[in-house]
């Protein structure tokens, strides 16, 4: 104690040295790591060999990884985990599969079901619309609720794109309509949060920006997906060869020619709703030997929306139901590395 009668001023000490950063630079904890207090100096690597799960990663794996937020480190006092999945090979499966369940079931609930386009746009939105409800309300991402939401999100981005072309909107129009309103999106959602990544959904006013987006990409993907359907009159299988294609370019151009990551992450999951819609349409739409009136282009396996629907269905649980038990596909929670005096200071 000094004359003042004021302790002097202790040096603080971190636990080693891979703690320390630059100040006000935000780290990020590696909690996948076999010593919890290392921390990733910044930026982060900018393609890692291996995920916060310890799995490799896959050719999207790190498309938007947290190198990519600019904005400074989450506060201490949140409670919310990260509501949205980790972006890994599950990820792209679980996609691929949900927008062709949002094209057949459309169909199935359109045409089957006689609910029409109007009701079963009604349908699905409110059905969607509960499902955000509880979405919003939960405080971590939940595999069965949120990948039912994105099934859902598939059906409605698909009805609403459908519903303007009924109304005689073409669909060039629509396409620069969705492309505008995505890109409003996306500078909204960064002139506020100052980041675009999806690695930190831990907000609920980021959370509805992610959806929003998410909604944009469907009806998106759908208006490009049939314009190119119908000006190149590909068919159903040579379309999908066609975005399967486009998609291997953008994961090109991401790992030689250093795309950005965000860009070529959101251009992937647009690009995968034609490309599910694709082999939705050649597995459900009838063949040509069991429709005559089936025109060359069109002409499918003839399994039926009801069959191609129970697929895949099917193949989305199973797979959520592996990640809710392995939970291989959570984001590790962001945190502030914790400064420590040292013991007996």
């Amino acid at each position: 104690m000094d004359a003042a009668g004021e302790l002097p001023a202790q040096p603080c000490h971190v636990e080693d040295e891979t703690t320390m950063r630059p100040p006000n630079v935000p780290g990020t904890l590696i909690t996948g790591s076999s010593d919890n207090s290392k921390v990733a100096p910044w930026p982060l690597p900018r393609r890692p060999t291996r995920g916060a799960s310890g799995q490799p990663f896959n050719p999207f794996g790190d498309m938007s990884t947290t190198a990519l937020d600019t904005t400074s480190t989450p506060s201490l006092g949140r409670k919310m985990l990260n509501k949205v999945p980790e972006v890994t090979l599950y990820f792209w499966i679980i996609k691929i599969l949900c927008t062709t369940v949002g094209e057949t079931a459309a169909d199935y609930l359109n045409t089957n079901l006689g609910f029409g386009l109007t009701n079963t746009t009604y349908v699905t939105a409110a059905l969607l619309l509960a499902t955000l409800a509880v979405q919003f309300r939960a405080r971590k991402y939940l595999p069965g609720l949120y990948w039912l939401a994105v099934v859902l999100i598939s059906v409605v981005g698909t009805q609403i794109t459908d519903n303007l072309v009924a109304q005689g909107v073409s669909l060039p129009v629509t396409t620069t309509l969705f492309a505008i309103a995505l890109a409003g999106t996306f500078a909204t959602w960064f002139a506020v949060e100052r980041s675009l990544s999806i690695h930190t959904i831990v907000t609920s006013r980021r959370e509805g920006f992610y959806w929003a987006t998410i909604l944009f990409t469907f009806a998106l993907g759908t208006a490009a997906g049939d314009l190119v359907a119908e000006r190149l009159a590909l068919g159903y299988w040579k379309s999908a060869l066609l975005f399967v294609a486009v998609i291997a370019a953008v994961t090109a151009a991401h790992y030689f020619l250093k795309l950005n990551a965000i860009l070529a992450f959101w251009i992937a999951y647009i690009i995968t709703r034609p490309l599910g819609a694709s082999i939705g349409d050649y597995l459900s739409q009838p063949n040509v030997q069991t429709d005559p009136e089936a025109s060359k282009n069109a002409v499918g396996l003839g399994l039926g929306t009801t069959t191609t629907s129970m697929i895949f269905l099917s193949a989305i649980l199973a797979l959520v139901i592996y990640l809710t038990v392995t939970r291989k596909d959570e984001i590790p929670m962001v945190e502030t590395p914790a400064v420590v005096a040292a013991p007996g200071r």
